[in-house]
């Protein structure tokens, strides 16, 4: 019989396990030191991971894996099983180690959250990898009892991956896959389908995935509608979008300014400003009060169309409730003055702006400069509005404009 070696200090034992450069040597001074030392963790850990590292090493760290006085943490699993997935081998060899570990290894180890979600989210980051991250999903979710939230967590985490690689059908079959295994979709996997059926032109269909998330109790989600409504307003169907921005209150969704200013800014785009004066009346009435965006979107839109006399009213209206506009929407009204003949009404809103410190563009002074030229009746009057630069409250703009 052999005598047994002498014992050596697990310190002394991590150094030399360390500082050998073949990891099957350091491996056998583990073996031979066993009777007489326990090696320290730190140890372990560290040789593991030198072993994982190549392919013919790799049945040896798996057995000494098996052989640790604790379960091991995700800390270690984690590095391990990365380790593996690098190896310049096809991702069987990965799904294999992963299924001998967790599935249909003696003794399977238990599975942690945080190590399959890290393990489908280094797959589906590669479009080589992303069918392997299916089948690791696949594979758990139908052998293994995970619980509903990370079956959920799982699918959504891939569910996004396919949908920003444009593979929408992917990413519907694995939101339908979720009703198979008898868990609820939640808000969140309902608006990543919706922006990815949104980016390709599927806007109807995202609509009818709003209204079965409605249907099912799941709450609202702000950020789903506003990126149907924009895609709806680009695809120029505004009917539609402001029948869903109807159909939101009805459901118990409030509108917010977002969802608002998206539908006003695709009506005046279209060219359709007095339909968007009908949705900022609709504003008013729901109790969302109008930002400096909602005031200069609909003013620009309205001075576009001709409509210029409207839009003085919106642009009073907009600085009588403290809102300063940028010195381009006092472009557009200025412009549109000048374009009917207006011209004591242009200088009077350069001189309102110039009032409330806003330095008007050279665009704006040229425009007004051109019809004072051609306009010799009121030549006196222009200039001297717009020499003094001052005007005495806000109420002489709003009576001499709008007259």
């Amino acid at each position: 019989m052999l005598p047994s070696p002498p014992a050596i200090s697990p310190a002394r034992l991590h150094k030399l396990v360390t500082s050998q450069q073949d990891p099957l040597l350091a491996l056998e001074l583990v073996t031979v030191t066993s009777p007489t030392t326990t090696p320290h963790p730190s140890t372990l850990h560290s040789l593991l991971l030198r072993l994982a590292r190549r392919r013919d090493h790799l049945p040896h760290a798996l057995a000494l894996l098996r052989r640790l006085p604790s379960p091991p943490s995700p800390r270690l699993l984690l590095p391990l099983l990365l380790a593996v997935l690098r190896l310049r081998r096809p991702p069987q060899l990965f799904l294999s180690t992963f299924n001998s570990l967790f599935v249909s290894g003696p003794s399977p180890l238990p599975l942690h959250p945080q190590v399959l979600l890290r393990l489908l989210g280094v797959l589906s980051s590669t479009a080589s990898h992303f069918p392997s991250a299916l089948h690791l999903l696949r594979l758990v979710s139908s052998r293994l009892p995970l619980p509903a939230p990370l079956v959920l967590a799982a699918h959504n985490l891939l569910i996004d991956a396919a949908a920003r690689s444009g593979h929408v059908a992917v990413s519907l079959s694995l939101f339908h896959r979720l009703r198979s295994l008898h868990v609820s979709p939640d808000a969140d996997t309902y608006r990543i389908l919706t922006q990815s059926l949104c980016r390709k032109a599927q806007v109807r269909t995202a609509a009818t995935l709003l209204d079965e998330m409605l249907h099912r109790g799941i709450p609202a989600d702000p950020l789903a509608y506003t990126t149907v409504l924009n895609a709806l307003c680009r695809k120029k169907q505004l009917r539609e979008a402001y029948r869903l921005l109807c159909l939101m209150r009805g459901r118990g969704v409030s509108p917010d300014i977002v969802h608002y200013n998206t539908v006003i800014l695709g009506m005046c785009r279209e060219g359709r400003p007095l339909d968007a004066c009908k949705v900022f009346g609709d504003m008013a009435e729901s109790g969302c009060t109008p930002n400096a965006a909602t005031y200069a979107t609909l003013v620009n839109g309205l001075c576009v169309s001709g409509l210029y006399e409207k839009a003085e009213t919106y642009l009073v209206d907009m600085v009588g409730k403290g809102l300063v506009p940028h010195f381009s929407v006092f472009h557009s009204v200025i412009k549109g003055c000048c374009a009917v003949g207006k011209v004591e009404e242009a200088a009077q809103v350069m001189s309102w702006m110039l009032d409330l410190g806003v330095i008007p563009h050279v665009e704006s002074w040229s425009s007004v400069i051109r019809c004072v030229c051609t306009d010799e009746d009121c030549t006196e009057a222009v200039l001297l509005q717009l020499v003094t630069g001052r005007r005495h409250g806000s109420s002489a703009i709003s009576s001499s404009t709008l007259k």
